[in-house]
């Protein structure tokens, strides 16, 4: 009997008007959401190759390295295009200096501004908004509907049991919407090459896994509207309680987990820790006025000889200053960072209550768009900085940080055109991703709370309808 509900389910399923309106709106929205991703991911590509060409021409149009001013670029990724988390959030560039504090700047909202208001529409929000609450509309009234039809005590007439009813329903019901949303989701990963997005391997397995959890959470969606609608009488009840889930697990409780964590743990903000450092570099500064009020050179020192001493003495006293300042820094940001992770891990945690916050922290971590995307880009510069100080000090004598330096230089007509530097001896900066088995490995947790919410609704459903009143 089983077989025969399985059937009937997937036929009912396939010849409702719901069924082909909401298969038609998804399947837009999906091939869209391509669409624009790689469209997305196009523009920011040609963005950044621009950039990093007009970096290239700037530096080149210099004749000392130690006037040159390089900025290292986040470079973008197909899947950040087509899960967003925060790559549109944080900064993307970052002005690379020898010494000193590393600030990111220029995020995709302030080359384009609307997005901040309206927001991508990428994979994530699909799945996670949309084909969540289809799912509701679409099951609310998978039992009581049946009864409130009369249908359901016509099919239990025959010797059907109610094991095999419930699970012909849900099987039934997941089978179908789910091979259903196949097929879009098919045509938009075939659209990426034809648009000319070329993922490899490690790309390929990291959406095959994205789609996947996006398919187990809109399963547990439908195991919820099923199990509620085989815990109330009318569809109208069901409808009403299952909105209602949704709202709280879609919209209330991935917010309040982070007010909440604010409550708990206290942060200062970026401007309160600006503040602090600029204090404190006044405070180093003005340390260092009566030395510069007492230089002096002995009598009979030649004037250029006079500069050159007291060129050398004012950047004995900017390292020292610069020394003293990253060791400020770094305690600052360290207490900062801890304090900021100290938040963050109890909002996540407490997040994944809501099967939502599970999904979006699955999908960002294996897309490599979650909260690692930051760290990773600021420990790769900070490599790089130290790379870049070594170049420059070869270079120049110096690390090129921030500092005071009076360059002294002679001219002589006779002299030939200074030849400008050759930006092409500059080391490259390489970001690497994360591997694709360290983002799976990392994303274990929130994957595995998929399956158990799965299970625990599919459960829940089966166990609500064995005590179902079919009168």
């Amino acid at each position: 009997m089983f077989k025969l509900i399985f059937i009937k389910e997937l036929k009912e399923i396939i010849q409702s008007s719901r069924f082909t309106i909401s298969f038609a709106v998804c399947s837009v929205l999906i091939i869209v959401s391509f669409f624009m991703g790689a469209q997305n991911y196009l523009a920011s590509q040609a963005q950044y190759e621009a950039t990093i060409q007009e970096n290239k021409n700037q530096m080149a149009a210099n004749s000392e390295w130690m006037m040159v001013q390089h900025t290292i670029m986040l470079p973008p990724q197909p899947l950040m295009a087509l899960v967003n988390g925060i790559s549109n959030d944080i900064g993307r560039n970052i002005e690379m200096s020898g010494r000193g504090e590393l600030r990111p700047e220029n995020t995709r909202f302030n080359d384009e501004p609307i997005f901040a208001i309206f927001r991508f529409m990428d994979l994530e929000f699909i799945f996670g908004v949309v084909l969540s609450l289809f799912a509701i509309i679409f099951a609310y009234d998978a039992i009581n509907g049946e009864k409130v039809n009369g249908t359901l005590k016509l099919c239990f007439s025959n010797s059907v049991s109610r094991a095999s009813f419930i699970g012909g329903k849900l099987a039934g019901s997941f089978i179908g919407l789910t091979v259903a949303l196949l097929i879009p989701l098919l045509i938009g990963c075939a659209m990426l090459p034809l648009l000319g997005i070329h993922l490899n391997s490690d790309q390929w397995l990291r959406l095959g896994l994205i789609l996947a959890s996006g398919l187990a959470y809109f399963g547990l969606f439908l195991a919820l509207a099923i199990g509620i609608s085989a815990m109330t009488d009318r569809p109208s009840n069901s409808f009403l309680i299952g909105l209602v889930v949704w709202i709280f697990a879609v919209l209330i409780m991935p917010r309040a987990s982070v007010l909440i964590s604010g409550r708990m743990v206290e942060v200062p903000n970026v401007d309160q820790i600006t503040a602090e450092k600029s204090r404190y570099r006044i405070q180093l500064f003005d340390e260092d006025r009566p030395k510069m009020a007492d230089f002096s050179a002995p009598e009979g020192t030649e004037p250029q000889a006079v500069m050159q001493e007291f060129s050398k003495f004012m950047r004995e006293l900017g390292d020292e200053r610069n020394r003293k300042m990253e060791a400020f820094e770094e305690r600052i940001n360290e207490e900062y960072l801890n304090k900021r992770r100290e938040q963050a891990k109890i909002a996540l945690n407490l997040s994944r209550i809501s099967p939502a916050s599970v999904f979006t922290l699955a999908s960002s971590q294996i897309a490599g768009t979650s909260l690692e995307l930051q760290n990773r880009f600021m420990d790769s510069a900070k490599d790089y900085q130290k790379i870049y100080a070594d170049f420059m000090n070869e270079k120049t004598g110096h690390t090129g940080s921030s500092g005071f330096r009076m360059i002294i230089s002679t001219s002589d007509d006779d002299e030939e055109e200074e030849k400008t530097i050759d930006v092409n001896e500059l080391p490259q900066f390489q970001y690497e991703t994360a591997s694709f088995t360290s983002s799976a490995a990392n994303s274990i947790l929130d994957l595995g709370l998929l399956m158990l919410f799965n299970l625990v609704f599919f459960g829940g459903a089966f166990a609500a309808f064995l005590k179902y009143d079919l009168r």
